[in-house]
């Protein structure tokens, strides 16, 4: 597959022409960085963006932008969500599959990192417990909201290289706590999810990826002390192979740029069960010296399949 948009592209270069009239959109973490510029650039080209936030006070301010330049008929509602909290989840979940319209994308696009070491209101390990279960039970939910030929996005992150997933011992109970490793494990496993997901409804026409953004500087990064990433920084540009350009922060509108461009203009086949980066398709990469691709470890459907059977017993839900 040929692939015209790099690192450098934008939302509004990779949406260029598109017309989402009529399309339902619903954005995860859309009162801050990436999530208001997605939901911002599939307003603008005409969608029904559906906005899930922590803090509605908070989204309704952050999100002037988006209904500013809504077009088209493009549209935005919040409504509120907790990742951290299943009742939360399972509230604002309930809510969406009793109003009954269907979706046509779904961007699990909220998340935290490397905070410090902490539970959700469930007891799990806060990353953990957040980026993937919190994800999991949500999307779990709504699928049966998702029409035939609509998509699942997953944010990810090269982070994943950090850490493959503990399946026995995810809350860090027995194994000492570092923030990069609870990080890594959390993206690792939100790829994870996605493989699992597209294997089991890609019968039915519906797909999933996973999409590292970039490193972009944003509320994201909330927990990190400027020693922390300066010492991330050198660590990349250490391992990064000689004549490789350095590493460099992309924009808000290049780093949302993925999630636009799998959920909506990449052809489904090409992205489903994968994971994307600057607008493509990455390659299975786990020589740690290369800076770009996903680990295998992260592509393994046995290795899904048992993530999926894990979150299960840890929500207290199963999910076909």
């Amino acid at each position: 597959m040929t692939h015209p948009f790099g690192a450098t592209s934008t939302t509004d270069d990779v949406l260029a022409g598109v017309d989402l009239g009529g399309k339902r959109i619903l954005v995860t973490g859309a009162s801050a960085g990436l999530g208001v510029e997605t939901a911002r650039a599939l307003a603008a080209h005409g969608a029904q963006v559906i906005g899930a936030v922590r803090d509605l006070e908070k989204g309704h301010r952050a999100t002037e932008v988006v209904r500013d330049q809504a077009a088209n008929g493009g549209s935005l509602e919040l409504v509120a969500l907790d990742l951290a909290s299943l009742a939360s989840v399972r509230a604002c979940a309930d809510a969406l599959v009793a109003a009954g319209k269907p979706f046509d994308r779904i961007i699990g696009n909220a998340g935290v990192m490397a905070c410090p070491q902490g539970t959700t209101a469930d007891g799990f390990e806060t990353q953990f417990g957040t980026n993937h279960l919190g994800h999991f039970v949500l999307v779990n939910r709504l699928a049966s909201l998702l029409k035939p030929a609509s998509r699942v996005v997953m944010l990810s992150s090269a982070g994943h290289r950090f850490a493959d997933v503990d399946l026995e011992d995810p809350n860090f109970e027995h194994t000492p706590y570092a923030e990069f490793v609870a990080y890594g494990r959390s993206k690792t496993a939100n790829i994870l999810f996605a493989v699992e997901f597209d294997r089991r409804h890609k019968a039915r026409g519906v797909r999933a990826t996973a999409v590292h953004p970039g490193g972009i500087q944003t509320e994201l990064g909330r927990h990190m002390t400027p020693e922390l990433t300066a010492g991330m920084i050198a660590n990349i540009n250490a391992s990064t192979p000689a004549g490789a350009k350095p590493f460099a922060w992309k924009t808000i509108p290049q780093g949302a740029a993925t999630s636009c461009w799998a959920a909506i203009v990449a052809p489904a086949e090409a992205v489903g069960g994968h994971y994307c980066e600057d607008c493509h398709v990455a390659e299975v990469e786990n020589d740690p010296a290369v800076r770009g691709g996903v680990r295998s470890y992260a592509l393994d459907p046995a290795r899904a399949e048992a993530l999926w059977a894990k979150s299960e017993a840890m929500v207290g839900e199963t999910f076909r």
